[in-house]
This record gives C-alpha cells, structure tokens and sequence, in this order.
C-alpha cells in the first residue's frame, strides 16, 4: 500500500473512477441476464441480509478510520516530543563544563540535520537512516563524556540521559509508524468486504434502473472514500498528507546556529520539506516558508 500511499493520485482515480463506473454497471449487467421480476421477488430478504453486512462493514471501515486517524495523530505527538527532548538536551547541556557542553550541543546539532535531511526522505519509503542512527549513537557518547564531581551534576546528568531517551523512543516509534498501521490481512478484509457490500446491491430489483444505479454509485464513492483516506494517512511519513520535521527545524534553529537561509539552501540537496511545498522528486521549491514564534 506504501505505493498507492506515495502516488495519491493514482488511489483516487483507482477507487473513486474505476470503482465507481464498475458499481454503476453492474445492476445493467445483472438486468441483463435476470429478469426484473426474478430480481424483485428476493427483494425482502435481501434487504435483510443487506441490513446485516451493511451494519458489519461500516462498523470495521469506520474503526479501522479512526484508528488510523488516531495513529496518525500520535505519530505527530512523537515528533513533537524528540524536538522538545533534544530542546531540553541543548538548554540542560549550558549547565556542563564549557568542553562537554560543546561536545552535547554539536551532537545534537548533528543528529537533528541529518533526521531532517536524510531520515525524513528515507520514511517516504518505509526505511530509516543507518547515518541517524550514528548520530544518535555519537550523541548518547557525547552526553557519556560527562563526569559529574557532586549531587548536582548527577542530577544534571540523569535528566540528559532521561531526555535522549524520549529522543530514541520517539525514533523508534517513528521507524514503526512509518513501515505503516494496517496489517494486510485487515485491507484483505476491507477491499473484500467494499466488493461483497456493492456487489450485493446489484441483486436488488427496482423498476427505475437508472436510480438504482446512482444509488449503487454512490455507495462505492462513499466506502471508497473512506478506503482513500485510510490508504492516504496510513503511513504517515509518505505521500501527499503526510507529518513534516518543522518542529525539529525549528528546535535546529533556536539552538543549533542553523539559519532559515541554511536550512533552504539545504533543503534542495536532502529533499527537506519545511512548512511549504518542496518537491522531493523534481527538487524545486513552491513557497517554501520556515514559520518561526
């Protein structure tokens, strides 16, 4: 699903156009070989049984909805978190010797342009950056070298070690989200339970053919629509909606002496999206803004 994630466009024609034209045509197809009064006969009981996968589809569609939505949302929770972690790190590391605060505060530096400008491209296709995981290893090294000589510096030291934890949880976390939420065997049952719910509708006999299939294609846009918007936000570092790194852009900023001009001129090079629309694939820019408090 990562390639209908990344190509937007595609899912949409797929399953609102495609989609739609087959539902519409199959009650004609089905007029054609039973008659209207073989149909209609079965009406009572089919829309009993309709009733029943109806109510059962729309309960696992709109489930599996908000729990992507839900996934998608802690996923920007996360970012939020390591970019206010490694704030925490550059603010608690002017507390340290003048040499080990220099060491921590460039290590920082180094792990938050390189998450921006290399990890970030590679969650576009479900992976993570081996050089990240250097940086936040050098990091961990650099936060090591400190020796505290009293109770203060012991303090000090744990709450370092506290915060570049919640960085290397918040990067697991979005290395999980960003291989994407729904396992296959729920979109097995999703596209199968969209085609026996539409196909079911086909069995229906209406004298008016012409509403009956607007009826049947406005069913397939409805549950399609839905399947889009699962299939759009499922991975939430891809595609067209997808979570941005303005928040470590900006904690990179404040405290790790990158300018917004930096940061531009970085941008084309690494594929950075910040706060505009950036075209990784073409690499080129359209209204590329940095917002700033």
């Amino acid at each position: 699903m990562l390639f209908l994630t990344n190509h937007l466009w595609l899912s949409s024609l797929l399953l609102l156009g495609v989609t739609t034209v087959l539902a519409m045509g199959g009650p004609i197809i089905i007029r054609r070989k039973l008659s209207l009064e073989r149909l209609t006969a079965n009406n009572e009981v089919a829309g009993f049984k309709f009733a029943v996968i109806g109510v059962l589809y729309a309960v696992i569609l709109g489930f599996t909805v908000i729990i992507v939505w839900e996934q998608f949302e802690d996923a920007e929770k996360n970012v939020a978190m390591e970019a206010g972690a490694a704030a925490t790190i550059y603010r608690l590391s002017d507390a340290t010797d003048a040499a080990t605060g220099t060491k921590i505060r460039d290590a920082t530096a180094n792990y938050l342009k390189r998450t921006i400008g290399e990890e970030w491209p590679a969650m576009e296709r479900g992976k993570i950056s081996p050089s990240v995981t250097r940086a936040l290893n050098d990091l961990y090294t650099a936060v090591g070298t400190f020796n505290p000589s009293d109770r203060r510096g012991e303090v000090l030291l744990a709450a370092m070690l506290h915060q570049l934890d919640l960085v290397a949880h918040a990067r697991r976390a979005r290395y999980v989200m960003a291989s994407g939420n729904v396992p296959a065997v729920i979109w097995l049952g999703l596209f199968l339970g969209a085609i026996v719910t539409i196909g079911f509708t086909f069995f229906f006999g209406t004298e008016n053919l012409r509403a009956q299939t607007t009826m049947t294609g406005a069913l397939s846009i409805l549950i399609f629509s839905a399947l889009l918007i699962i299939i759009a936000i499922d991975y939430p570092f891809a595609g067209n909606v997808r979570i941005q790194p303005d928040a470590l852009s900006l904690v990179l900023e404040e405290f790790g002496g990158a300018t917004k001009q930096s940061l531009l001129e970085a941008a084309p090079r690494t594929g950075v999206l910040i706060d505009g629309q950036f075209n990784f694939r073409q690499g080129s820019f359209a209204d590329m803004r940095l917002s700033v408090n």
